[in-house]
């Protein structure tokens, strides 16, 4: 387990680096394309040639949102960043559901503890998946957020019922996952 601690401390580190030199590209770039450098100087020859081939997918993504060509270096820096915390974030709940199965292995008799916390961990990811889905503009028929639709929506369904009307907010998923916490809580204790 100290190995795998190791491990995590050192792509949170490559993470923050990478993020660091991300950044100044974004802004050596964004200077470039806004002209705020000299657009035949060495350094935006450099980046026209070697930066604007990466940033073309980004680019033609921003463009079609309606964005600026200017600003895809930004959304790329924050594309970097979001990816980064979320790979760190699987890699600290791997490292959870390691020592739970350790704890499991070592305590036969509080398996269904485990099993029990994984499934409630499940639901609870699915919500939050779902949710950020649907900020990005992801619909329940997208294939890559399908399955937090079926996971969830037996729970969402009844509440959004039950609360009253608040606008374009949905509160649902947020009382779901306080539901599913306390549900939790008192199933494993």
């Amino acid at each position: 387990m100290e190995s795998y601690a190791t491990f995590v401390l050192a792509v949170k580190q490559v993470v923050f680096w990478v993020g660091a030199v991300v950044a100044v590209i974004a802004l050596v770039d964004w200077l470039v394309r806004t002209r705020r450098l000299n657009p035949f100087g060495p350094i935006a020859q450099f980046f026209r040639k070697t930066v604007d081939p990466l940033m073309r997918p980004v680019e033609a993504r921003v463009v079609r949102a309606g964005g600026q060509p200017s600003h895809a270096p930004w959304w790329t820096l924050v594309v970097v960043v979001i990816g980064g915390l979320i790979l760190i974030t699987l890699l600290q709940f791997l490292a959870g559901m390691m020592s739970q199965a350790m704890y499991a292995a070592n305590n036969p008799g509080s398996a269904w503890r485990v099993v029990v916390s994984w499934g409630f961990g499940l639901l609870r990811i699915a919500l939050i998946i779902r949710v950020v889905a649907s900020w990005v503009g992801m619909g329940e028929y997208s294939k890559y957020i399908r399955w937090t639709y079926t996971l969830t929506e037996w729970m969402l369904a009844p509440l959004r019922r039950m609360l009253p009307a608040m606008g374009p907010i949905d509160v649902s998923p947020i009382l779901a996952y306080f539901i599913l916490v306390i549900i939790e809580g008192a199933i494993v204790r």
